[in-house]
């Protein structure tokens, strides 16, 4: 099994790229890992959604190959950290393929994205920004993946 972040754009904050940096790190010690952050739609005015939406969801979908797309949606199936690793476990044992999770942008993610997912997961039924939901989707698949491997993980 292989884990593949997937987000249009660099995380701006310092603080919280370094967060998301470690976690990924973590998670490489584990099972192989990546992050791969595509064209965000740059110099496109706010108020343009379905062009930023589209430009955004052009440069995701030129990494999907064959892999297993979970997109984060607030419409998105809730797990308990528990589950989370029984799902992921489920997963390694029956498949071989890329899991990729993919996190949208500031506008979210264009509708043919989340038709093209294997599963819409939600980290909370509150809304958080895009970059804070990258740290919180790092996190959380450590932490599921430390649960699969029988590590200790605080709680």
């Amino acid at each position: 099994m292989k884990i593949r972040f997937l987000w249009p754009g660099k995380t701006r904050q310092a603080s919280l790229r370094q967060i998301i940096a470690e976690h990924v790190k973590r998670i490489g010690g584990l099972i192989p890992c990546e992050i791969l952050e595509t064209r965000e739609a740059r110099g496109v005015d706010e108020r343009c959604k379905d062009r930023i939406l589209e430009i955004e969801a052009r440069g995701l979908e030129k990494h999907f190959k064959d892999d297993y797309i979970v997109c984060l949606s607030g419409d998105g199936r809730e797990m308990t950290s528990e589950e989370l690793a029984a799902w992921l476990g489920r997963r390694a044992a029956g498949s071989e393929r890329t899991i990729t999770f993919v996190v949208g942008g500031f506008l979210g993610t264009h509708r043919r994205i989340m038709e093209r997912a294997d599963m819409l997961l939600s980290l909370s039924r509150m809304t958080f920004s895009h970059e804070l939901s990258r740290v919180i989707l790092a996190e959380q698949i450590y932490r599921a993946i430390s649960i699969m491997k029988g590590r200790q993980y605080a709680k």
